[in-house]
């Protein structure tokens, strides 16, 4: 069948498919940094083990070790995904060099630590979000934000406001917002004896941070909750009610939610129509758990596609900030990164190719009989040719014709390595 055929079937159901291929060429996807290194970032000796709750399995060859290398992997990705494109940092990240100083700690880094990475964004149109990195530091105490020792709790404030003004830098430079997502491993392996004590400091932590002064127009800092991890299996101090009632609680920040930060028979793609009926805005790190926070690799799967439905049926396209995260050792990283991209495309096409109206009515009217064959009816509509045609607007390869091009670069960049 071809894209005019297609497009007929659509038009049929009231869909216009040029306009949804339009329209989500102008939606950013945020691009995470750490799927390139396995969470390495730059500014720790690479050879020591993650740890804060960040774990990598696998040790699939190529793995970018300099900021150079990573920078020449996102270009690969960069070449072989459709839409608009966003960059995403974590703050150990930061690129040293004799120019501005040479290392600093996390507490003491600056916007000039980042201006590599500004240069790497200006030259490709791209915006930036931002990530404080509290983890895999040996001033995790295993605490930071909620710790009870002051000092390791001032070092991570410090660092917090640190990630303010680098966010608020990467926001002018580049001309589009900032989402600044706070999200720190904090909790306790066993039962604690003092569950409010850890986020009352949390808060505090928080709220200090905050304190720092930002344009509340241009940089959006996040919330962001967890229900357990690695080493904090009994409690979370930043928990999904902790992080809602934070954001609500002030005008300068939003929640984050982490479909892999739930329990296995939660769904996030639930809980967007709810944050949206109260907030102007939110964000999301799309991922795919199997069984706990995983990391893996983003699917065309069932709760990427709903989740992304769900944006498009609230009207959170400009409301919701996407983002992806995830980081699979064990294959290829760059194919990795491309693929997970590509899938999250795709249901968000699916959704706009959705006749969001029509299945409304339906549901209002009480027709649920109708409504349920539409539902699966539309499971086989053309969506491929679409699909196609969308790749070929933003002049990127077809699926298909993109893995040989990750195979080439295997060989002739990646596999050098080491």
């Amino acid at each position: 069948m071809s894209y005019i055929e297609a497009k007929a079937k659509y038009a049929a159901l009231g869909v216009d498919t040029d306009a949804a291929i339009e329209r989500l060429k102008t939606v950013p996807v945020a691009l995470h940094c750490w799927q390139g290194d396995d969470v390495r970032g730059f500014d720790t000796d690479p050879t020591k083990p993650l740890t804060g709750g960040i774990q990598t399995t696998g040790n699939y060859p190529g793995r970018a070790r300099t900021p150079e290398e990573l920078m020449a992997d996102i270009d690969q990705v960069i070449a072989l995904v459709p839409g608009q494109v966003k960059m995403n940092l974590h703050a150990s990240y930061a690129i040293f060099d004799e120019e501005n100083g040479g290392w600093v700690d996390r507490d003491k880094l600056e916007p000039k630590h980042f201006k590599k990475w500004v240069d790497f964004c200006k030259e490709r149109g791209l915006g930036c979000d931002f990530n404080p990195t509290f983890f895999s530091h040996p001033m995790c105490d295993p605490l930071t934000l909620s710790s009870p020792n002051e000092e390791t709790r001032r070092f991570w404030v410090e660092h917090g406001k640190a990630c303010v003004r680098i966010s608020q830098y990467l926001a002018d430079e580049l001309g589009q917002p900032c989402v600044m997502n706070i999200w720190a491993g904090d909790g306790y392996k066993d039962i604690p004896a003092d569950r409010i004590g850890p986020r009352l400091r949390y808060k505090q932590s928080f709220d200090e941070i905050l304190s720092e002064p930002f344009d509340k127009t241009k940089v959006y800092p996040c919330a962001e909750s967890k229900v357990f991890g690695i080493g904090v299996e009994s409690y979370t101090v930043g928990s999904a009610e902790w992080c809602l009632k934070y954001a609500a609680s002030r005008d300068d920040c939003i929640s984050l939610m982490d479909n892999g930060h739930y329990h296995p028979t939660e769904v996030v793609s639930d809980k967007i129509s709810a944050v949206l009926a109260f907030d102007k805005k939110m964000a999301l790190h799309v991922t795919r758990g199997v069984r706990w926070d995983s990391d893996q690799v983003v699917l065309f799967d069932d709760e990427t596609k709903e989740i992304c439905k769900e944006i498009v049926r609230c009207g959170g396209l400009d409301r919701v900030f996407i983002a992806l995260d995830y980081f699979d050792a064990s294959i290829n990283r760059v194919s990795a990164w491309v693929t997970g991209f590509r899938n999250l495309q795709k249901a968000l096409l699916s959704a706009l190719l959705e006749p969001h109206a029509l299945l409304t009515q339906l549901q209002n009217e009480g027709n649920f009989t109708k409504l349920m064959v539409m539902q699966e009816e539309l499971k086989t509509m053309p969506f491929g040719e679409i699909w196609e045609e969308y790749c070929r607007r933003c002049g990127k390869p077809l699926d298909g014709r993109w893995f040989p091009m990750i195979e080439a670069y295997e060989r002739d960049v990646q596999a050098k390595r080491g």
